[in-house]
Protein backbone atom coordinates (compact mmCIF):
# COMPACT_ATOMS: atom_id res chain seq x y z
CA UNK A 1 0.00 0.00 0.00
CA UNK A 2 1.59 3.30 -1.10
CA UNK A 3 1.19 5.78 1.81
CA UNK A 4 1.64 9.55 0.76
CA UNK A 5 2.76 11.69 3.34
CA UNK A 6 2.58 15.81 3.36
CA UNK A 7 6.01 17.58 4.49
CA UNK A 8 4.88 19.66 7.25
CA UNK A 9 8.31 21.09 7.66
CA UNK A 10 8.53 24.66 8.88
CA UNK A 11 10.50 27.33 7.31
CA UNK A 12 11.78 28.16 10.36
CA UNK A 13 11.12 25.60 13.61
CA UNK A 14 12.40 28.47 16.00
CA UNK A 15 9.38 31.23 14.66
CA UNK A 16 6.63 29.03 16.04
CA UNK A 17 3.47 28.82 14.36
CA UNK A 18 3.80 32.13 12.01
CA UNK A 19 6.07 34.24 10.54
CA UNK A 20 7.29 37.78 11.61
CA UNK A 21 4.54 38.80 9.05
CA UNK A 22 1.78 36.99 10.58
CA UNK A 23 1.65 34.01 7.43
CA UNK A 24 1.74 30.59 7.99
CA UNK A 25 5.29 29.27 9.07
CA UNK A 26 4.91 26.64 6.67
CA UNK A 27 7.16 25.75 4.12
CA UNK A 28 4.27 24.30 1.71
CA UNK A 29 2.15 27.43 2.54
CA UNK A 30 0.14 28.42 -0.66
CA UNK A 31 0.73 32.13 -0.90
CA UNK A 32 4.51 33.28 -1.80
CA UNK A 33 6.16 35.45 0.11
CA UNK A 34 9.59 36.27 1.21
CA UNK A 35 12.97 34.14 1.53
CA UNK A 36 14.43 32.89 4.87
CA UNK A 37 17.19 34.52 3.19
CA UNK A 38 15.17 38.49 3.26
CA UNK A 39 13.73 37.69 6.37
CA UNK A 40 17.41 37.32 7.83
CA UNK A 41 18.63 40.26 5.96
CA UNK A 42 15.71 42.20 7.83
CA UNK A 43 16.37 41.14 10.91
CA UNK A 44 19.44 42.56 10.86
CA UNK A 45 18.85 45.61 9.77
CA UNK A 46 15.95 45.81 12.58
CA UNK A 47 13.70 46.18 10.46
CA UNK A 48 9.83 45.87 11.58
CA UNK A 49 7.75 43.08 9.45
CA UNK A 50 4.62 43.93 8.24
CA UNK A 51 1.44 42.55 9.38
CA UNK A 52 -0.06 40.52 5.99
CA UNK A 53 -3.13 40.06 7.53
CA UNK A 54 -3.51 43.73 8.72
CA UNK A 55 -2.58 45.19 5.38
CA UNK A 56 -5.10 42.90 3.59
CA UNK A 57 -7.86 44.11 5.57
CA UNK A 58 -6.29 47.87 5.28
CA UNK A 59 -6.46 47.14 1.59
CA UNK A 60 -10.13 45.40 1.38
CA UNK A 61 -11.72 48.28 3.68
CA UNK A 62 -10.15 50.86 1.44
CA UNK A 63 -11.36 49.77 -1.60
CA UNK A 64 -15.23 49.33 -0.32
CA UNK A 65 -14.90 52.62 0.69
CA UNK A 66 -13.89 53.91 -2.41
CA UNK A 67 -16.80 52.16 -4.07
CA UNK A 68 -19.18 53.14 -1.59
CA UNK A 69 -18.32 56.93 -1.75
CA UNK A 70 -19.10 57.08 -5.88
CA UNK A 71 -22.38 55.11 -5.11
CA UNK A 72 -21.13 51.93 -7.17
CA UNK A 73 -22.85 48.68 -6.60
CA UNK A 74 -19.19 46.79 -6.57
CA UNK A 75 -15.92 47.28 -8.70
CA UNK A 76 -14.65 44.36 -11.22
CA UNK A 77 -11.05 44.32 -11.58
CA UNK A 78 -9.06 42.07 -14.47
CA UNK A 79 -5.61 43.89 -13.87
CA UNK A 80 -3.35 41.53 -12.24
CA UNK A 81 -2.11 44.16 -10.08
CA UNK A 82 -5.66 45.17 -9.03
CA UNK A 83 -6.39 41.68 -8.04
CA UNK A 84 -3.45 41.48 -5.90
CA UNK A 85 -4.24 44.34 -3.89
CA UNK A 86 -7.83 43.37 -3.53
CA UNK A 87 -6.63 39.68 -2.53
CA UNK A 88 -3.22 39.64 -2.04
CA UNK A 89 -3.24 36.27 -4.27
CA UNK A 90 -1.12 35.61 -7.37
CA UNK A 91 -1.50 33.46 -10.40
CA UNK A 92 0.63 33.51 -13.36
CA UNK A 93 1.15 37.25 -12.69
CA UNK A 94 2.83 38.27 -16.06
CA UNK A 95 1.17 35.86 -18.71
CA UNK A 96 -2.45 37.29 -16.42
CA UNK A 97 -1.15 40.30 -17.85
CA UNK A 98 -2.02 39.68 -21.53
CA UNK A 99 -4.56 36.36 -21.28
CA UNK A 100 -7.42 38.41 -18.51
CA UNK A 101 -8.50 34.93 -16.89
CA UNK A 102 -8.75 36.22 -13.45
CA UNK A 103 -11.57 38.86 -12.22
CA UNK A 104 -12.22 39.92 -8.95
CA UNK A 105 -15.86 41.58 -7.95
CA UNK A 106 -15.90 43.44 -4.65
CA UNK A 107 -19.55 44.64 -4.09
CA UNK A 108 -20.50 47.29 -1.83
CA UNK A 109 -21.12 45.72 1.17
CA UNK A 110 -17.74 44.42 0.96
CA UNK A 111 -18.41 40.78 -0.37
CA UNK A 112 -15.72 39.91 -2.38
CA UNK A 113 -15.74 36.73 -5.32
CA UNK A 114 -13.02 35.78 -7.53
CA UNK A 115 -13.03 34.36 -11.06
CA UNK A 116 -9.76 32.16 -11.23
CA UNK A 117 -7.99 29.60 -13.48
CA UNK A 118 -10.50 26.52 -13.63
CA UNK A 119 -7.91 24.16 -12.15
CA UNK A 120 -6.46 26.73 -9.60
CA UNK A 121 -9.44 27.31 -7.19
CA UNK A 122 -6.87 26.58 -3.74
CA UNK A 123 -5.03 29.80 -4.83
CA UNK A 124 -6.60 32.03 -2.61
CA UNK A 125 -7.29 29.63 0.10
CA UNK A 126 -4.99 31.82 2.68
CA UNK A 127 -7.58 35.07 2.42
CA UNK A 128 -10.69 34.93 4.39
CA UNK A 129 -11.80 38.04 2.49
CA UNK A 130 -12.15 36.02 -0.50
CA UNK A 131 -15.85 35.05 0.01
CA UNK A 132 -16.28 32.51 -3.46
CA UNK A 133 -13.88 31.62 -6.00
CA UNK A 134 -15.65 30.92 -9.19
CA UNK A 135 -13.98 30.61 -13.28
CA UNK A 136 -14.95 31.02 -16.50
CA UNK A 137 -13.65 34.62 -17.17
CA UNK A 138 -11.34 34.06 -19.71
CA UNK A 139 -13.06 35.81 -22.47
CA UNK A 140 -9.79 36.49 -24.47
CA UNK A 141 -9.78 34.88 -27.83
CA UNK A 142 -6.61 32.30 -27.24
CA UNK A 143 -9.00 30.76 -24.91
CA UNK A 144 -12.13 31.47 -26.06
CA UNK A 145 -12.19 31.13 -29.87
CA UNK A 146 -15.00 32.23 -31.61
CA UNK A 147 -16.97 31.10 -28.46
CA UNK A 148 -16.03 34.23 -26.84
CA UNK A 149 -19.91 35.95 -26.77
CA UNK A 150 -21.28 33.15 -24.94
CA UNK A 151 -18.51 32.82 -22.22
CA UNK A 152 -18.87 36.59 -21.55
CA UNK A 153 -22.57 36.21 -21.46
CA UNK A 154 -22.74 33.63 -18.80
CA UNK A 155 -20.13 35.35 -17.44
CA UNK A 156 -22.17 38.61 -17.16
CA UNK A 157 -25.02 36.77 -15.91
CA UNK A 158 -22.83 35.11 -12.60
CA UNK A 159 -21.29 38.69 -12.19
CA UNK A 160 -26.03 40.30 -12.17
CA UNK A 161 -26.54 37.36 -10.04
CA UNK A 162 -23.90 38.03 -7.67
CA UNK A 163 -24.29 41.96 -7.93
CA UNK A 164 -28.41 41.20 -7.45
CA UNK A 165 -27.69 39.79 -4.15
CA UNK A 166 -24.89 41.82 -2.43
CA UNK A 167 -25.86 45.03 -4.35
CA UNK A 168 -29.13 45.11 -4.71
CA UNK A 169 -30.75 47.44 -7.63
CA UNK A 170 -27.62 49.41 -7.56
CA UNK A 171 -26.42 48.73 -11.35
CA UNK A 172 -23.46 50.89 -11.20
CA UNK A 173 -20.91 48.69 -11.89
CA UNK A 174 -17.29 50.02 -12.37
CA UNK A 175 -14.62 48.20 -14.36
CA UNK A 176 -11.17 48.24 -14.66
CA UNK A 177 -9.93 46.63 -17.63
CA UNK A 178 -12.54 44.24 -19.74
CA UNK A 179 -12.12 42.32 -22.92
CA UNK A 180 -14.52 43.81 -25.70
CA UNK A 181 -17.13 40.97 -25.73
CA UNK A 182 -17.41 41.29 -22.00
CA UNK A 183 -18.01 44.94 -21.63
CA UNK A 184 -20.60 43.88 -24.13
CA UNK A 185 -22.23 41.25 -22.16
CA UNK A 186 -22.24 43.06 -19.01
CA UNK A 187 -24.28 46.04 -20.63
CA UNK A 188 -26.79 43.50 -22.62
CA UNK A 189 -27.87 42.80 -18.82
CA UNK A 190 -28.08 46.07 -17.53
CA UNK A 191 -25.51 47.06 -15.82
CA UNK A 192 -23.95 51.16 -16.09
CA UNK A 193 -20.22 50.50 -16.40
CA UNK A 194 -18.53 53.53 -15.05
CA UNK A 195 -14.74 53.67 -15.04
CA UNK A 196 -12.86 51.64 -12.40
CA UNK A 197 -9.15 52.56 -12.59
CA UNK A 198 -9.84 56.04 -11.09
CA UNK A 199 -11.56 53.59 -8.50
CA UNK A 200 -8.32 51.24 -8.04
CA UNK A 201 -5.44 54.10 -8.49
CA UNK A 202 -7.11 56.43 -6.20
CA UNK A 203 -7.38 53.71 -3.58
CA UNK A 204 -3.87 52.20 -3.82
CA UNK A 205 -2.52 55.30 -3.91
CA UNK A 206 -2.28 56.02 -0.22
CA UNK A 207 -0.65 52.86 1.59
CA UNK A 208 -1.71 51.60 5.73
CA UNK A 209 0.70 51.25 8.18
CA UNK A 210 1.77 47.58 7.31
CA UNK A 211 1.67 48.30 3.57
CA UNK A 212 4.74 50.59 4.35
CA UNK A 213 6.25 48.56 6.55
CA UNK A 214 6.40 46.19 3.88
CA UNK A 215 7.72 48.78 1.26
CA UNK A 216 10.40 49.21 3.21
CA UNK A 217 11.42 45.85 3.76
CA UNK A 218 11.37 45.84 -0.44
CA UNK A 219 13.34 48.49 -0.63
CA UNK A 220 16.10 46.92 1.40
CA UNK A 221 15.88 43.58 -0.30
CA UNK A 222 16.05 45.80 -3.83
CA UNK A 223 18.93 47.97 -2.57
CA UNK A 224 20.91 44.60 -1.01
CA UNK A 225 20.53 43.45 -4.50
CA UNK A 226 21.12 46.59 -6.44
CA UNK A 227 24.79 46.23 -4.86
CA UNK A 228 25.40 43.15 -5.68
CA UNK A 229 24.44 43.96 -9.41
CA UNK A 230 27.58 47.01 -8.58
CA UNK A 231 29.92 44.63 -7.00
CA UNK A 232 29.57 42.26 -10.31
CA UNK A 233 29.61 45.13 -12.46
CA UNK A 234 32.99 46.93 -10.45
CA UNK A 235 34.58 43.29 -10.66
CA UNK A 236 34.21 41.80 -14.16
CA UNK A 237 33.85 44.83 -16.39
CA UNK A 238 37.13 46.07 -15.95
CA UNK A 239 38.25 42.07 -17.15
CA UNK A 240 36.20 42.73 -20.36
CA UNK A 241 33.51 40.23 -21.89
CA UNK A 242 30.62 41.13 -19.52
CA UNK A 243 27.59 42.49 -21.37
CA UNK A 244 24.72 44.65 -20.37
CA UNK A 245 22.83 41.63 -19.95
CA UNK A 246 25.06 39.85 -17.49
CA UNK A 247 25.14 42.79 -15.00
CA UNK A 248 20.91 42.70 -15.23
CA UNK A 249 20.75 39.17 -14.61
CA UNK A 250 22.28 39.59 -11.30
CA UNK A 251 19.39 41.80 -9.99
CA UNK A 252 16.88 39.61 -11.70
CA UNK A 253 18.69 36.89 -9.31
CA UNK A 254 19.35 38.51 -6.33
CA UNK A 255 15.70 39.79 -6.64
CA UNK A 256 14.11 36.49 -6.66
CA UNK A 257 16.45 34.74 -4.24
CA UNK A 258 14.58 37.52 -1.65
CA UNK A 259 10.83 36.52 -2.48
CA UNK A 260 10.72 38.96 -5.17
CA UNK A 261 8.73 38.51 -8.28
CA UNK A 262 10.00 39.89 -11.71
CA UNK A 263 11.11 43.28 -13.40
CA UNK A 264 9.24 45.44 -14.99
CA UNK A 265 11.76 46.36 -17.91
CA UNK A 266 15.25 46.06 -18.95
CA UNK A 267 15.86 49.30 -18.48
CA UNK A 268 20.02 48.97 -18.03
CA UNK A 269 21.95 50.91 -21.03
CA UNK A 270 26.11 51.56 -21.12
CA UNK A 271 28.27 54.07 -22.65
CA UNK A 272 26.75 56.09 -25.84
CA UNK A 273 23.28 53.61 -25.10
CA UNK A 274 22.43 55.69 -22.56
CA UNK A 275 21.83 58.22 -25.21
CA UNK A 276 19.39 58.74 -25.84
CA UNK A 277 17.59 56.88 -22.92
CA UNK A 278 14.98 53.90 -22.67
CA UNK A 279 17.27 51.38 -25.11
CA UNK A 280 17.23 48.31 -23.06
CA UNK A 281 19.63 46.16 -22.05
CA UNK A 282 21.20 43.84 -24.69
CA UNK A 283 24.35 41.98 -25.47
CA UNK A 284 26.91 44.98 -26.01
CA UNK A 285 29.87 44.34 -24.00
CA UNK A 286 30.57 46.87 -21.67
CA UNK A 287 33.97 48.72 -21.77
CA UNK A 288 36.16 49.82 -18.81
CA UNK A 289 35.72 53.22 -18.39
CA UNK A 290 32.27 54.16 -19.51
CA UNK A 291 28.55 54.92 -18.10
CA UNK A 292 26.20 51.95 -16.43
CA UNK A 293 22.54 53.50 -15.89
CA UNK A 294 19.35 51.57 -14.79
CA UNK A 295 15.94 52.00 -13.34
CA UNK A 296 14.94 49.33 -11.29
CA UNK A 297 11.31 48.94 -12.07
CA UNK A 298 11.62 46.09 -10.07
CA UNK A 299 8.60 43.92 -8.40
CA UNK A 300 9.80 42.68 -5.36
CA UNK A 301 9.22 41.57 -1.92
CA UNK A 302 5.31 41.20 -1.03
CA UNK A 303 4.78 42.44 -4.49
CA UNK A 304 5.87 45.62 -4.11
CA UNK A 305 7.49 47.86 -6.64
CA UNK A 306 10.51 49.58 -5.49
CA UNK A 307 11.63 51.98 -8.78
CA UNK A 308 14.71 53.64 -8.16
CA UNK A 309 17.83 54.18 -10.72
CA UNK A 310 21.35 54.91 -10.17
CA UNK A 311 24.14 55.84 -12.69
CA UNK A 312 27.51 54.53 -12.39
CA UNK A 313 31.08 55.17 -13.52
CA UNK A 314 32.59 52.10 -13.93
CA UNK A 315 36.62 52.15 -14.91
CA UNK A 316 39.83 53.18 -13.24
CA UNK A 317 40.19 56.41 -14.76
CA UNK A 318 38.13 59.45 -13.80
CA UNK A 319 34.77 60.13 -15.87
CA UNK A 320 35.04 63.75 -17.77
CA UNK A 321 33.81 67.16 -15.94
CA UNK A 322 30.77 67.38 -18.27
CA UNK A 323 29.67 63.76 -17.30
CA UNK A 324 30.16 64.90 -13.42
CA UNK A 325 27.96 68.42 -13.96
CA UNK A 326 25.03 66.51 -15.32
CA UNK A 327 25.55 63.98 -12.38
CA UNK A 328 25.36 67.04 -10.14
CA UNK A 329 22.73 69.02 -12.11
CA UNK A 330 20.39 65.55 -12.38
CA UNK A 331 21.06 65.40 -8.35
CA UNK A 332 20.51 69.16 -7.90
CA UNK A 333 16.91 68.37 -10.23
CA UNK A 334 15.58 65.44 -7.70
CA UNK A 335 16.81 67.28 -4.27
CA UNK A 336 15.46 70.44 -4.84
CA UNK A 337 12.07 68.81 -6.24
CA UNK A 338 11.92 66.81 -3.71
CA UNK A 339 11.87 69.71 -0.89
CA UNK A 340 8.44 70.90 -2.00
CA UNK A 341 6.78 66.71 -1.39
CA UNK A 342 4.23 67.28 1.67
CA UNK A 343 0.68 67.04 2.51
CA UNK A 344 -1.95 69.47 1.15
CA UNK A 345 0.72 70.68 -1.91
CA UNK A 346 -1.24 70.29 -5.32
CA UNK A 347 0.52 68.30 -8.38
CA UNK A 348 -0.37 71.41 -10.31
CA UNK A 349 2.19 73.10 -8.12
CA UNK A 350 4.59 70.74 -7.69
CA UNK A 351 4.98 71.34 -11.88
CA UNK A 352 4.99 75.06 -11.60
CA UNK A 353 7.58 75.02 -9.55
CA UNK A 354 10.27 72.60 -10.14
CA UNK A 355 13.53 73.02 -10.18
CA UNK A 356 14.82 74.10 -14.17
CA UNK A 357 16.55 71.71 -16.11
CA UNK A 358 19.52 73.50 -18.18
CA UNK A 359 18.47 74.40 -21.65
CA UNK A 360 20.76 72.01 -23.55
CA UNK A 361 19.22 68.83 -21.38
CA UNK A 362 15.61 70.11 -21.62
CA UNK A 363 14.77 67.82 -24.83
CA UNK A 364 16.03 64.50 -23.47
CA UNK A 365 14.25 65.26 -20.13
CA UNK A 366 12.73 62.33 -18.57
CA UNK A 367 8.85 61.95 -19.38
CA UNK A 368 7.31 62.91 -15.75
CA UNK A 369 9.05 64.63 -12.48
CA UNK A 370 7.71 62.11 -10.75
CA UNK A 371 5.42 59.26 -10.49
CA UNK A 372 3.35 57.36 -7.62
CA UNK A 373 4.47 53.94 -6.79
CA UNK A 374 3.14 50.89 -4.70
CA UNK A 375 1.91 47.28 -6.50
CA UNK A 376 3.82 49.47 -9.65
CA UNK A 377 4.54 52.58 -11.26
CA UNK A 378 0.75 53.89 -10.10
CA UNK A 379 -1.13 57.23 -10.33
CA UNK A 380 -0.58 60.22 -9.92
CA UNK A 381 1.91 61.62 -12.10
CA UNK A 382 3.85 65.03 -12.43
CA UNK A 383 4.32 66.08 -15.75
CA UNK A 384 6.80 68.66 -16.59
CA UNK A 385 5.39 72.20 -17.34
CA UNK A 386 5.52 71.32 -21.46
CA UNK A 387 3.35 67.90 -20.62
CA UNK A 388 1.02 69.08 -18.23
CA UNK A 389 -2.44 68.65 -19.14
CA UNK A 390 -5.06 71.43 -17.46
CA UNK A 391 -7.32 69.26 -15.19
CA UNK A 392 -5.67 65.93 -15.29
CA UNK A 393 -4.02 65.72 -12.10
CA UNK A 394 -5.75 68.37 -9.91
CA UNK A 395 -5.01 66.63 -7.00
CA UNK A 396 -3.52 67.55 -3.12
CA UNK A 397 -0.79 65.16 -2.08
CA UNK A 398 -2.04 63.04 1.39
CA UNK A 399 0.08 61.56 3.99
CA UNK A 400 0.83 57.62 2.73
CA UNK A 401 1.79 58.24 -1.08
CA UNK A 402 4.73 57.41 -2.19
CA UNK A 403 6.19 59.15 -5.27
CA UNK A 404 9.36 58.44 -7.12
CA UNK A 405 11.39 61.63 -7.84
CA UNK A 406 13.22 61.41 -11.06
CA UNK A 407 15.89 62.83 -13.67
CA UNK A 408 17.23 62.24 -17.05
CA UNK A 409 20.15 64.10 -17.93
CA UNK A 410 21.55 64.08 -21.01
CA UNK A 411 22.11 66.15 -23.95
CA UNK A 412 20.65 65.78 -27.46
CA UNK A 413 23.02 64.08 -29.98
CA UNK A 414 26.00 63.19 -26.44
CA UNK A 415 27.32 60.28 -25.90
CA UNK A 416 26.12 59.77 -22.69
CA UNK A 417 23.15 60.09 -20.10
CA UNK A 418 22.72 60.50 -16.28
CA UNK A 419 19.30 58.96 -15.27
CA UNK A 420 18.99 59.05 -11.01
CA UNK A 421 15.75 58.39 -8.93
CA UNK A 422 14.24 58.07 -5.48
CA UNK A 423 11.46 56.46 -3.74
CA UNK A 424 9.83 58.98 -1.30
CA UNK A 425 7.56 58.81 1.47
CA UNK A 426 4.86 61.77 2.27
CA UNK A 427 4.78 62.05 6.07
CA UNK A 428 2.12 63.96 8.15
CA UNK A 429 4.43 66.99 7.83
CA UNK A 430 6.76 66.69 5.04
CA UNK A 431 8.43 63.67 3.49
CA UNK A 432 10.98 61.26 4.50
CA UNK A 433 13.30 59.43 1.39
CA UNK A 434 13.17 55.72 1.53
CA UNK A 435 15.98 55.32 -0.97
CA UNK A 436 19.14 54.91 0.97
CA UNK A 437 21.55 53.70 -1.87
CA UNK A 438 24.40 55.98 -2.63
CA UNK A 439 25.34 58.05 -5.54
CA UNK A 440 28.14 57.33 -7.36
CA UNK A 441 30.75 59.16 -5.65
CA UNK A 442 32.97 59.09 -8.89
CA UNK A 443 30.15 60.98 -11.35
CA UNK A 444 29.22 63.55 -7.84
CA UNK A 445 33.00 64.68 -8.13
CA UNK A 446 34.13 63.80 -4.87
CA UNK A 447 37.29 61.19 -5.58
Amino acid sequence: MNTHHRDTRKIDPNRGATLGDNTPNNANRIEIGPTQLAFQEWEDAGLQLPDLQAMRRYRWKRLTQHIVDRDLGGLLMFDPLNIRYATDTTNMQLWNTHNPFRAVLLCADGYMVIWDYKNAPFLSEFNPLVREVRSGASMFYFSAGDGGDNVAHDFADEVADVMREHAGDNKRLAVDKIMVAGLRALERVGFEVMEGEEVTEKSRSVKGPDEILAMRCANHACETSVAAMERFARENVPNGNISEDDIWAVLHAENIRRGGEWIETRLLASGPRTNPWFQECGPRIVQNNEIVAFDTDLIGSYGICIDISRTWWVGDQKPTNSMVYAMRHAHEHIMTNMEMLKPGVTIPELTANAHKLDDKFWNQKYGCLMHGVGLCDEWPLVAYSDKAVPGAFDYALEPGMVLCVEALVGEEGGDFSIKIEDQVLITEDGYENLTKYPFDPALMGEI
